[in-house]
């Protein structure tokens, strides 16, 4: 794995909190000199409390990941969910816009909300939460998107093995054996697209994209909140067009078993509200033997982000590729069992 030069500088480096202060004060936000940096790795986040009273949350959007237009299409897709009533947190509309420019940095602004993580150990908690993604999957269903990408085949896998190989990031102790093991679950994850699509394409549809547990937040029913009670979701950042059950199957952990009563639980709350294909559960495996490629391309394109050596310092080793071959074997046997059913 080659590493960044010591010397290097990265476009975020220039993200100071006075740049911060500044970007929000252009957008007629002034801020009161407190500001807290929010989990996220894509981007920069932060929470500015302002002179008012209240607090936001600004998004400075990674350089060179999306094109303005993309990055609109998130926030329309947001605008439907909100006029849908789904429980989403959309960018704030400030002097007519909702994406913003200053000092190179593309950047919205959103309210705060708070939340905890929900206890998806609870099956009232998933049918909710099933309930809610169908209602998000229908909104998504009216139009697709028109600039930003599929979840497909090419996109996360091809792409992401090509880049990994033509970057020199594997070890030469391990390459052989992820190229080979790599190449076969690929290979698997084709023939499992073509074997749940049978007569008819699986339609795909605007996803959330990137619906695991810490994109949920869970207000309690005797908690007051702008967004009501139960699931709402934050950061459309990776949506996307996709088969539904791609936000679906994030959620679920555990052995087969538990995976199966999970799996029960959103549906029971899913087909409240949306019909669900159910042939779209045989891309459970392949879906995440795609996320496992796409994972580690990921992190290796951002290296050069000094943020990403410091939260990552397993990664790029030999260890870590040895790691991924057997990742990628169990993925191949899981991708040969029955899928899930319920």
């Amino acid at each position: 794995m080659k590493s960044a030069s010591a010397s290097s500088t990265h476009p975020f480096d220039r993200l100071t909190p006075d740049v911060v202060l500044d970007a929000l004060a252009s957008v007629e936000l002034i801020g009161d000199g407190r500001l807290q940096a929010l989990s996220s790795y894509e981007n920069r986040v932060y929470q500015v409390h302002l002179e008012e009273g209240q607090a936001v949350v600004a998004k400075f959007y990674r350089p060179a990941r999306w094109s303005d237009a993309q990055i609109l299409e998130e926030h329309g897709f947001s605008a439907d969910l909100m006029a849908a009533e789904v429980p989403v947190i959309g960018p704030l509309r400030l002097g007519g816009a909702t994406l913003h420019h200053f000092a190179g940095f593309a950047f919205s602004v959103s309210p705060r909300r708070g939340g905890r993580s929900p206890e998806f150990d609870d099956e009232d908690v998933l049918e909710w939460t099933g309930r809610f993604l169908a209602r998000l999957h229908l909104v998504g269903a009216q139009r697709p998107f028109a600039a930003r990408p599929s979840l497909d085949l090419q996109g996360f896998g091809h792409a992401s093995r090509d880049w990994l190989i033509s970057h020199d990031c594997l070890p030469l102790d391990v390459r052989a054996e992820w190229l080979q093991v790599s190449a076969e679950a690929l290979a698997l994850v084709a023939s499992q697209a073509v074997l749940a699509g049978g007569q008819s394409p699986i339609q795909r549809i605007r996803l959330h994209g990137d619906c695991h547990p810490g994109n949920i937040l869970w207000t309690p029913v005797d908690v007051p909140a702008a967004a009501g009670p139960g699931p709402h979701f934050v950061d459309l950042d990776d949506a996307r067009m996709g088969p539904a059950i791609q936000d679906l199957w994030m959620l679920l952990s555990g052995d087969r078993a538990q995976c199966t009563r999970q799996l029960s639980s959103l549906l029971d709350g899913y087909e409240q509200i949306r019909e669900f294909d159910r042939r779209e559960l045989v891309l459970i495996e392949p879906l995440r033997t795609l996320r496992l490629i796409h994972y580690s391309a990921w992190l290796a394109q951002r290296w050069d982000d000094p943020a990403f050596p410091r939260s990552f310092p397993w990664f790029g080793g030999s260890d870590y590729w040895r790691g991924q071959v057997i990742e990628l074997q169990d993925q191949i046997e899981l991708m040969q069992e029955p899928a899930l059913s319920v």
